[in-house]
């Protein structure tokens, strides 16, 4: 009868960790949201390029919810922040998460 018990436990365990999974699931967005995401991500895009400062070429931008995902590589400390504030200033943004990597050697690779 033993084995018989473990593997009933294990089947419990396995039908509640599946539960858990599905409600754990984010519930899908509008197109509102969408189009929303994809107007403040052309927003942070624009704010990005506009600024004289900051070389936003190798800088990706996505949105989520409002929340700004940004990605790729800058030249200089400064510009990681810049690039960070710059987003986080656009209407609509809620919080910025920045992957931003240093490339070093500047933009000409010295």
């Amino acid at each position: 009868m033993r084995p018989l018990n473990g593997v009933l436990r294990k089947v419990v365990i396995l039908l509640l960790a599946g539960s858990l999974s599905a409600c754990s699931t984010a519930p899908r967005r509008t197109e509102a949201q969408r189009a929303t995401d994809a107007d403040t991500a052309a927003r942070v895009e624009g704010a990005l390029t506009a600024d004289p400062h900051l070389f936003a070429r190798h800088i990706d931008v996505s949105v989520d919810g409002g929340v700004v995902y940004l990605g790729g590589y800058v030249w200089s400390v400064e510009d990681l922040y810049l690039a960070r504030n710059l987003a986080a200033s656009v209407p609509g943004v809620k919080s910025v998460s920045s992957e931003l990597e240093l490339m070093r050697g500047g933009s000409k690779g010295r």
